[in-house]
């Protein structure tokens, strides 16, 4: 299997893509990873480290298709190979495709995966390895060119070849999904719904949506929008904004950041239009929906215009779809219209996941 990964830099891909690569070895699956701009490195080594987006356009094509050639020639007779690159690059130059479409083709690869990550990870990534300037909507604008161009690609090259994106996550949270999404594709895929910013300041609801997370990915290969959350940033500048703050203060990769409040501002709007076209997007990816509904105290759920969004788009994709509902007064008709079937605990929709042939205890011990 041939598997092209993209993603912008400032995500750290190939770290990510090592530790996919050794749970696959870990679990006797032989995987060999190409990372492109190490071996342009390794062909150029006049270039200093960092810099290599820096040299003349067209030589920077020629390395890269002389680069490409070589995987292109591994590639076939590997057993499986991940090839690390980028769609798309913003940088000095403006924007320019980093790959060419008859390489591509001579590729032939059988999925394409785009990682994303956070505009406030990638922000501090990107500016502990190089030196260019960029603002928090320079780098979601980016992301976003990055996924259409991987779409674009795969749809060039061959539209029955498998797409998917995923989010990065925090530390190693999706190296189990990236492992599923290559080597276990008879799994189902779950879309993983829950409110987010509703309950943004509610401790105790978090855990109990994070022990929901935990438990589904136990089983499903999961689309978790927590994997990349930043709708705190609108949020938070709109409080800095009302405390007459001229910055917003978060904590991103164990470390505190702050940015100009202007400067969130500014990518606010990009950042919600993304979130909105990047849910549905995973919810399209996957094989059901599976929405948590927190009960709140005072006896209200804590369903939010987002989930009952996401839940009618993947209802109207014809996705089934899974709610659970532990609030003792019944759903809505626009919940129970939708649902394929609402439970009224955790417990009970392990239940049925697992007569259902999804959820199976004696598996995930195995796992562990």
């Amino acid at each position: 299997m041939i598997i092209v990964v993209t993603g912008m830099v400032g995500i750290d891909k190939k770290q990510y893509l090592q530790q996919v690569c050794d749970l696959a070895a870990g679990r006797g699956k032989k995987i060999t990873l190409c990372s492109v701009g190490d071996m342009m490195y390794a062909e150029a080594p006049d270039i200093a480290p960092g810099r290599i987006l820096d040299i003349p356009l067209q030589r920077l094509r020629s390395l890269r298709r002389s680069v490409f050639k070589d995987i292109i020639a591994k590639a076939h007779t590997e057993e499986n190979v991940i090839v690390n690159t980028h769609a798309t690059f913003r940088w000095r130059h403006g924007l320019f495709p980093a790959f060419d479409f008859d390489q591509m083709r001579q590729l032939n690869a059988d999925m394409y995966l785009c990682i994303v990550d956070s505009a406030d990870a990638l922000h501090l990534r990107l500016a502990s390895e190089h030196t260019i300037q960029h603002s928090l909507k320079d780098l979601v604008v980016w992301r976003e060119e990055e996924i259409l161009a991987t779409e674009m690609m795969q749809q060039a090259v061959n539209e029955k070849a498998l797409y998917n994106c995923l989010a990065r996550g925090d530390g190693d949270a999706t190296i189990e999904t990236c492992y599923r999404l290559i080597f276990e594709q008879q799994r189902k895929k779950a879309y993983l719904s829950f409110p987010i910013t509703h309950v943004m300041d509610m401790p105790d609801i978090i855990e109990e949506i994070g022990g929901f997370r935990d438990l589904m990915k136990q089983t499903f290969t999961c689309f978790d929008p927590a994997d990349l959350e930043e709708a705190y940033l609108p949020y938070y500048a709109a409080k800095a904004a009302n405390a007459g703050l001229e910055y917003v203060e978060i904590t991103s990769l164990g470390q505190k950041v702050r940015f100009a409040l202007g400067e969130v501002q500014q990518a606010a709007r990009d950042i919600n239009s993304q979130i909105y076209t990047r849910d549905f997007a995973l919810i399209d990816q996957a094989d059901m929906i599976i929405s948590y509904i927190p009960h709140l105290t005072g006896g209200r759920a804590a369903i939010s215009s987002g989930v009952e969004r996401e839940l009618q788009h993947a209802h109207e994709a014809g996705k089934d779809v899974y709610v659970i509902w532990p609030t003792p007064s019944p759903p809505s008709v626009f919940v129970t219209q939708t649902a394929t079937q609402v439970f009224k605990s955790i417990d009970e929709a392990t239940e049925f996941f697992t007569k259902a042939g999804f959820f199976d205890p004696a598996k995930q011990e195995s796992r562990r």
